[in-house]
Order: C-alpha cells, then structure tokens, then sequence
C-alpha cells in the first residue's frame, strides 16, 4: 500500500512540520502553536492532517518512525488542543443525546445544502470539485471508525463492528467503500490515487477528516467518535438519495451514481444500528460520556456547515471552491446540456509551484 503524496505547506507550522519530517538530523518542531492561530485555518489543519497520516498510510519519504515521535506528538497536542477548544466554544454542548440528534431525523429544508444545489442546479465542474473534496476522506472511509472498537464492549462493540464490516465491503475486496468511491473518481475523469488532490482541498474539508482522527485516536473522546459516527450515518441516507439523483440529471458515469446508491439504503439500516445498538448500549453502560456524545454530533454538524458555506459562496460566485481550479475541468457542456464553462480562481488561490 503506497503511503501519501507529501503536501505543499500552507504557512510556518505545516512548514515545520513537513521540514522535520524529511530531514536529517530533524528541523526543529516548534513547542506549540504561536498565540492567534486560527483553528480552523489552513496551516494548522494541514499540519493536524500531516501528523495524523502517519497513522494512516504514511507519507512519501518520511520514515515510519516519525508516528510515536515524541516532540511531534507534543506539538500535534498543542494543535488538537487549540483545535477541540474552538469545536467546544462554537458547539452549543449539554449532554442531552437525543435533542442533539433529532434535528438530524428531519429532512433539511428544501433547496438549502450543497446536495440540493448540486441537485437543482448544479453545473457538472461543480460536481467534480465535491468529489475532490470528498476524496481526502472517502479514500480512507471508515479507517477512523476502527480506532474505536477496542474501546467499547458488549453490543456497542459488536453493533459497530456490524456496521464497518458493511463499510469495508462485507467481505469482498471490490465493495470497499473507499474502492467505490476511487472508482466514481475515475468515473468523473478524475485521479483516484490516495490523497492526490490533498494540495488541493481547503481547511473546512480537512477539519472534518482532522476531527475523525482526533475523536478516534484518543481512548477520552469515544464518546465523541461514536456521536460523530452516529450523526454522520443518520445524515448520509437523504443526502446520498439527492446525489444519486443529481448525478443521474448530469449524466454521469454510472460509477459515480453506486458510490451513492450504496449508501442510500446502508446508511439508513446503519441509522438505526447506531441509534439504538451503539449509542443505546454506550450509554447505558457509560452514561457519563454523554456530554462528549454530544460534542461528537455538534462538532460534525459544525464543520459540516462550513464546508457547505465554503462550497456554495464560491459556486455562487463563479469560482472554484478549491485551492485552485482542476488543472483538467472540462470546458464542454455539462452532460445535462447546461453551459459547465471554467471555475474561475478564488482571489488568494493557491497556484501550481
């Protein structure tokens, strides 16, 4: 399994970061980050993601070694800290479980998500930027779950394993969602490699990935993975039902429409697995994570809301919504008919090196 392309960095942290860990004897890390980073800014989140993959696949020549460095991990601690800090000061909290996920229940109000937009009157390059943006966590989709499962017991742990086991293809290699979602990637005549458009993809995608490996790696927040499986599983179903559709209208490959159809009816079984069978058992068994099982759906609610504002801002405007425009959009009309025309640059993109 190749490990990961190594990213650009996107200011002095990330820098540090990606400097160390391909030097000898090692740049020096900085002990923390310096006073007014922005939490949910570029360079800190491309450095979580950084020091994170190395829990994943790795990176291009950095050595295995760097995973239990202790002068990374103390500065991965300052970041996750700055970071979980930002998430509880813009989440509401309490730790009543089902006020938290009954908004999710009700089908969000017509024409006001990305899924919508992209349903109603999306242009096929648009389409393609979601995907990319998506890519940095369907290509490793499910992975952070898995970090949980030692840490539950009883019908928590076998509920959940139930509903990896559906993740990772039940079984068949071909199945994997990861592999069905590279297959949709080549079915837009985009590249399906691990992580290839990770230069690509803006801070309010990271977050959400930052946030699972976060939740996940830390035996004192699975509560907060649970809740965030929990949230992202009830949620999945009617978004992936409009995708379906919205990629039908475009006349996409049909690979792309089963990376989405598979997740229709799954994810509502899965609903309520993780309703009743993982929360349900949790709870009972550990009633005083319930506060952080509330963080878990508010956090990803949060960060989902940013990456919609993010994506739909600058598809109003004409522009792309990613560091810089797809090297190889298509300037033909979109399989729909409707005029896809170019992405224009946002001010400030990031461009080629």
């Amino acid at each position: 399994m190749p490990p990961a392309p190594r990213p650009a960095p996107r200011g002095d942290l990330s820098a540090a970061v990606l400097d160390a860990l391909v030097h000898r004897p090692p740049a020096p890390l900085p002990t923390a980050p310096p006073p007014g980073t922005d939490p949910y800014g570029e360079d800190l989140q491309l450095a979580l993601y950084v020091c994170y993959e190395l829990h994943y696949r790795g990176l291009e020549r950095v050595t295995d070694a760097w995973e239990w460095d202790p002068e990374l991990l103390r500065l991965r601690a300052g970041l996750e800290a700055l970071f979980l800090d930002a998430l509880r000061a813009d989440t509401p909290g309490g730790d009543d479980v089902t006020a938290a996920l009954d908004p999710l229940l009700v089908e969000p109000v017509e024409g006001a998500g990305v899924a919508d937009h992209l349903l109603r009157e999306g242009h096929w390059w648009q389409m393609r930027e979601y995907l990319v943006h998506r890519s940095v966590y369907h290509l490793k989709e499910a992975d952070p779950h898995a970090w949980v499962i030692p840490r539950l017991d009883g019908q928590a742990k076998a509920s959940l394993v139930a509903v990896e086991f559906d993740e990772f293809g039940g079984g068949h290699g071909e199945r994997v969602h990861a592999a069905l979602f590279a297959d949709a990637l080549s079915g837009a005549r985009l590249h399906a490699g691990y992580l290839h458009y990770l230069d690509d993809v803006p801070a309010p995608a990271l977050a959400l990935v930052n946030l699972m490996s976060l939740f996940g790696l830390h035996r004192a927040l699975r509560g907060a993975l649970v809740g965030h499986f929990a949230a992202a599983e009830i949620s999945t179903a009617p978004s992936a039902r409009k995708m379906a559709k919205a990629l039908e209208r475009m006349g996409a490959d049909p690979r792309c429409v089963h990376f989405f159809t598979e997740h229709i009816e799954a994810d509502a079984v899965h609903e309520q697995i993780m309703r009743r069978d993982v929360l349900g058992d949790l709870l009972a068994r550990e009633p005083g994570l319930a506060g952080d099982v509330v963080l878990g759906i508010q956090a990803t609610e949060h960060l989902e809301a940013r990456l919609a504002t993010h994506l739909l801002h600058a598809w109003r405007d004409g522009a792309t919504s990613l560091r810089r425009p797809l090297p190889d959009a298509p300037a033909e009309p979109a399989p729909n008919g409707s005029a896809a025309g170019a992405a224009r640059p946002v001010a400030g993109a990031a461009r080629p090196g």
